[in-house]
């Protein structure tokens, strides 16, 4: 990824792109919530790899794009990873507190944390990933528990063998 330059860096961000993996049942999800959220800096979104990504974006490693969330600022600013989940939030008018938290040196960990566990998670929802043609938006993904996952009597449930089921 490029990195902005210092006239990039210091101008004020008056809008941001959001790149998202379209093939991502997560991805498509978070899309959605960002658009519904009310937003205090503009966000459009473009599908990260597409013919309007690069024709938007041409100087940009789109390969990257596929595998890190990308955000995109109107003066040439490029956000990736936890860097781009706080600029997102910095976007939306009842998160820019939680960016700014988030932003410190105390919070910049958390971000990464959950960068990786979206990370993780993304993998398994993948519409392109392990055993899934999904073509159609269909993808077969385990339903949650009847207990919606959460513990029981602050314990995680157990198996027949013994094993936490988380």
């Amino acid at each position: 990824m490029t990195v902005p330059t210092t006239s990039q860096a210091a101008r004020p961000v008056r809008g941001l792109t959001v790149l998202y993996d379209p093939h991502c049942r997560l991805c498509r999800a978070v899309r959605e919530w960002l658009g519904r959220q009310r937003q205090l800096v503009p966000l459009a979104f473009v599908a990260a790899g597409s013919a309007a990504a690069y024709e938007r974006f041409p100087g940009l490693d789109h390969a990257a794009t596929l595998s890190e969330i990308t955000v995109i600022g109107d003066g040439g600013q490029i956000f990736a990873g936890d860097a781009a989940w706080i600029a997102c939030l910095w976007a939306l008018a009842k998160h820019r507190g939680l960016a700014y938290r988030l932003a410190t040196p105390a919070g910049r960990p958390l971000a990464r944390a959950a960068v990786l566990v979206a990370a993780k998670l993304r993998a398994s929802l993948t519409d392109a990933g392990p055993g899934g043609d999904c073509a159609d938006g269909t993808c077969a993904v385990a339903a949650p528990r009847p207990d919606g996952g959460r513990r029981e009597h602050g314990r995680a449930a157990r198996a027949p063998n013994g094993a936490h089921r988380w």
